[in-house]
């Protein structure tokens, strides 16, 4: 099976591109360029295509709003219009991952697929404006793809300004003692090693829609940074208002998945 993917010198597509039975071809250009990714996908014919390339930390986007729309959306549009154009929408499947940061917080529940659409961050802007497009031209030519929202998670591949690793770097900086700010928030992290998976067997099933890819567990910010703490004192100053974003998974129990890496060893440090 030949796999069209972006993004793959990223954390996830790093990973991803590890396992077998997949032939990744990578694009290594520019998305940004149209001439560059509508001449890759004119030479390639694919049987599945995932696009991952995306300007994701929060800050990052922040500093250049319009630089990351530039990248998660119309790189987004570029490699579509291309697939549209070349191969007709004969691909099998079309991937495109997006944020749990496309929904609002919900403290009274998890959130289903169909939850509240509030992005609650200029980066869950850019993926939400993407995502629209790509329903938008669904309707217009019909072709199996799917959106996977993805939720927290980590890798140690990851670098500051990320939240593991930044806490990581605030803790080893410090001496015997350390105030930490605004941690006291509930958010859904998944393993990457089970994230890949789940993108992976979502390919096989050649699933259509929206789905989250999440464990479905709450997992409170504070005890990320008591778990990378060794020896030094940690005064965590509690923010007012504590939010949640916690995602409601049975849709993928409901496939056949299994999540395997649920400990906090599994998650953080694997």
């Amino acid at each position: 099976m030949l796999c069209g993917i972006t993004g793959s010198s990223g954390v996830l597509g790093n990973r991803l591109t590890k396992f077998k039975n997949i032939n990744f071809v990578n694009f290594k250009g520019n998305i940004t360029n149209k001439k560059q990714v509508y001449n890759w996908i004119k030479k390639n014919k694919f049987d599945i295509f995932i696009h991952l390339a995306a300007i994701v930390p929060v800050t990052e986007v922040n500093k250049n709003y319009n630089y990351a729309k530039k990248v998660n959306f119309l790189g987004t549009k570029y490699i579509l219009d291309a697939l549209i154009k070349y191969q007709n929408m004969n691909l099998k499947w079309f991937f495109f991952p997006s944020p749990s940061h496309v929904y609002e917080f919900n403290k009274k529940k998890k959130i289903k697929e169909n939850g509240k659409l509030n992005p609650i961050s200029k980066y869950g802007k850019t993926k939400l404006i993407a995502e629209k497009y790509i329903n938008k031209k669904s309707k217009v030519i019909k072709f199996n793809y799917c959106i996977g929202r993805i939720f927290s998670f980590t890798d140690k591949k990851q670098k500051v300004p990320f939240l593991v690793p930044s806490l990581k770097k605030k803790i080893s900086l410090s001496k015997k003692k350390l105030i930490l700010d605004n941690l006291n928030h509930y958010r859904d992290f998944i393993s990457i090693k089970d994230l890949c998976r789940a993108i992976i067997f979502l390919s096989k099933k050649k699933y259509q829609g929206t789905i989250n890819l999440a464990s479905g567990k709450k997992i409170l910010i504070e005890n990320i940074a008591s778990k990378i703490n060794k020896n030094k004192k940690l005064i965590f100053n509690k923010n007012k208002k504590i939010t949640y974003l916690i995602a409601d998974t049975a849709k993928l129990k409901k496939l056949g998945f299994k999540n395997k890496y649920n400990s906090l060893e599994d998650i953080y440090y694997k």
